[in-house]
């Protein structure tokens, strides 16, 4: 648990405050474009202020007073100093304004005025305006276009909602405003409170990293809820995220998932929305949990609050109905959950309680005529299966049903505990409903649905999932490779620098593998045939047969222009498939593509094609690829994303995430591939993409596993080109980086 912060609670000028606590935890607050006209925002911001315990001061350089109050024509004018000003004035004005509040010594801001970048070139222009004049005096923005920002535990509303947001302990963190008053609605009518409650509009200035990092210290927040279209600063949300999800939960709904939906999320905010799949494996890294709906994002918070975290998937379902029962099972299930299976004693505990015609399985039915005491007395035997991680109890009432005196008997159950969660189904209206408030205050959360209960648990437990990430740390990363390790950075370095002196930004299929190689990468051993005799004579010295591809400083995809051709077993073979490469190439795109070929030893194609690769995410850097390769890889889609650097454990993660991962353990027959080369293979490739800044792309398909050896039979690397200076090259978005040093060996 964070410590208390004593500014939050007495404004003392001798405290040492935070950055935000400006803006958050303000002392005194000056409304520019304050107004008595009824229906403006001006208005409505001012009637909404005079409630703050602090000071409060109308600025309106036409009026002498707002709605009874002295009104001032300017910050200068003021009586005492401002932490927090609230701009609500045209956009045109705000620049002069922000100008203002620099000369008065005003910390900061909160711009609520639309007309910026959403609208356009000139918009965005005025936002760099206004942003430049805040950095010449270190004055914080909120916004612009924003619903405004609100403290409810003390008493600050400094927005132009129709209603104040309860004091509560989830902050609520929000880049629509329309969507705020929405959730303050229903807020309201469920008696759900808030600790701070930003509509964050365009995150000129202050973004979601600096929100998560001064909420995670603040102590009347318990868990962040954040409904984002895009992620602002990339690096700064991840570092915050992962210095606080451990100790309080940060729950993001994050729009874009589909491509029309990121294009939505893009006009509507004037930010660019990046590849979705990146935004997943970037929250399962740093302990965040995504949901896709509104009523997920406030069922989370609640039940993270409520209830210890399983230790594992799996959960036990006790119901008094069978169809309530199947209907959890089956979202749990497609939420990633299991069913736990009942023990030998447990199951003996259950025949001796349950009528003979129980389910004797889980969902355990402990069916319709069930009393108070036979149900509660089977959710307490759930609870202590070994194998059972949580427990959900559903009840729905039948004639015999006593809801209120099982809702007693089960407090009491859980009070006894087992530091497992759980949940509860009471379905029904009226008759359920003083059941529900027992549990509800006991901690226990309530569903009025089965199947919303059984994903909350899988979300718990996938919450629980993302924070073990937390503790995989790779250490920093040096110069070295292992004990050879200057050579190999030397030998990247010597190859990659020859590329940039001839123009180029492709690697070939032979220098690509000599980079993989000097990684410690296993690759498959290829030799250039720049005539077909070269051709030949290292097919000769190889061994027959062989594989005989398109060399090429121009073309990547060889298979695009028939550049592939697999099992030659004889000379004249190689001869002809020198002479159909070059034919094929200069007829598809023209001279000085065709190189000459290279030719490799054919592997035995007893094994299993998986894909490595990296490419550049414009908002989270390189991000690294994994899943099941060869031709089909576009076509089948079995993938996974994760971040660079990794270790053994997040290789493992990463591996686990795809299907082609239950093949690795031996199908049909075949024996298993090594897995813990498979996560060396992995790690070191992670550590070459977080280190050598220069890749843009890189790619191994397929890289061929079986039980007896990991190899990379082909391999493309991109560049970024030579003239882009180091500092703008992407980085890695996790921090600390590996050392290659401490890599396995």
């Amino acid at each position: 648990m964070h410590s208390m912060n004593s500014s939050l609670l007495t404004p003392d000028k001798t405290v040492t405050r935070r950055p935000l606590d400006a803006i958050l935890a303000p002392r005194s607050v000056a409304l520019i474009g304050a107004s008595e006209k009824p229906g403006s925002v001006g208005r409505a911001l001012w009637e909404n202020l005079r409630g703050f315990s602090g000071r409060v001061f109308p600025i309106n350089p036409r009026h002498a007073s707002v709605l009874g109050s002295p009104a001032f024509p300017s910050l200068a004018a003021l009586p005492g100093a401002v932490d927090l000003a609230v701009i609500a004035t045209p956009a045109l004005t705000i620049p002069a304004i922000v100008r203002e509040c620099v000369a008065a010594g005003v910390p900061a801001a909160v711009i609520i005025s639309a007309g910026f970048r959403e609208c356009g070139a000139d918009g965005a222009g005025l936002e760099s305006r206004i942003l430049a004049e805040a950095r010449r005096g270190g004055l914080r923005l909120i916004g612009p276009n924003c619903l405004g920002v609100m403290a409810p535990p003390l008493g600050l509303n400094a927005s132009f909602a129709a209603s104040a947001a309860r004091p509560g302990s989830v902050a609520f963190l929000s880049q629509s405003g329309a969507l705020c008053t929405a959730i303050l609605d229903w807020s309201l009518k469920e008696n759900f409170g808030f600790s701070a409650f930003v509509s964050v509009g365009s995150m000129l200035d202050v973004g979601w990293g600096e929100l998560i990092a001064h909420l995670g210290d603040d102590p009347h927040t318990q868990s962040i809820v954040i409904y984002m279209e895009s992620i602002g600063d990339a690096p700064a949300f991840l570092a915050a995220a992962q210095n606080v999800a451990s100790s309080k939960p940060i729950i993001v709904i994050k729009v874009g998932r589909s491509a029309a939906a990121a294009k939505a999320a893009a006009s509507h905010t004037g930010a660019l929305t990046g590849s979705d799949e990146v935004f997943d494996a970037a929250c399962r890294r740093v302990g965040v949990l995504r949901v896709n709906t509104l009523e997920e994002l406030f069922d989370m918070a609640e039940v993270l609050a409520k209830q210890p975290r399983p230790r594992g998937p799996r959960l036990s379902i006790v119901t008094n109905a069978g169809g309530p029962g199947a209907l959890a099972v089956d979202a749990l299930d497609a939420a990633g959950g299991e069913l736990a299976p009942l023990s030998p004693a447990g199951t003996a505990a259950l025949d001796r309680l349950l009528p003979a015609h129980w389910s004797h399985g889980n969902p355990i039915d402990v069916l319709g005529d069930a009393d108070a005491e036979r149900f509660a007395r089977a959710v307490e035997i759930a609870m202590l299966e070994p194998a059972s991680d949580g427990v959900l109890a559903i009840l729905t009432p039948q004639a015999m049903t006593e809801p209120t005196a099982t809702a007693r008997l089960i407090k009491a159950a859980a009070a006894r505990g087992a530091g497992k969660p759980i949940l509860a189904n009471w379905m029904g209206g009226a008759t359920v409903e003083p059941g529900e408030k027992i549990l509800n205050d006991a901690g226990i959360p309530t569903f009025k649905y089965p199947g919303r209960a059984a994903r909350a648990f899988a979300s718990m437990w996938r919450y629980s999932s993302n924070l073990e990430l937390l503790r995989e740390t790779p250490a920093p990363f040096p110069v070295s490779f292992g004990a050879s390790g200057a050579a190999a950075r030397g030998r990247i370095d010597e190859i990659i620098g020859a590329a940039h002196r001839a123009g180029r930004t492709i690697l070939t299929e032979l220098e690509s593998k000599q980079v993989l190689a000097s990684c410690e990468i296993p690759v498959v051993e290829t030799r250039i045939g720049m005539s077909a005799d070269a051709a030949v004579a290292a097919a000769d010295e190889l061994g027959f047969p062989v594989a005989v591809k398109l060399h090429s400083e121009t073309i990547t995809h060889k298979t695009e222009v028939d550049g592939v051709h697999l099992g030659v077993r004889d000379v004249a073979g190689v001869r002809e498939a020198w002479r159909a490469i070059e034919q094929t190439v200069r007829a598809k795109v023209g001279e000085g593509h065709f190189l000459g070929v290279t030719v490799q030893r054919m592997i035995p194609p007893a094994g299993i094609e998986l894909i490595l690769g990296s490419s550049i995410d414009p908002q989270f850097g390189p991000v690294l690829l994994f899943g099941a390769g060869g031709r089909l890889v576009e076509t089948i889609r079995d993938r996974a994303l994760g971040l660079p650097p990794l270790n053994s454990t997040l290789a493992r993660r990463l591996m686990e995430q795809t299907k082609i991962y239950s093949a690795l353990h031996g199908v049909r027959g075949q024996r298993p591939v090594d897995l813990a080369a498979l996560e060396n293979v992995l790690v070191r490739f992670s550590a070459l993409v977080a280190g050598q800044p220069r890749i843009r792309e890189i790619d191994i398909n397929p890289l061929l596993a079986s039980a007896d050896q990991l190899i990379a039979l082909d391999a493309r690397i991109v560049l970024h080109d030579a003239e882009v200076p180091d500092e703008l090259l992407p980085k890695v978005s996790i921090r600390p980086l590996p050392r290659l040093a401490d890599l396995p060996s």
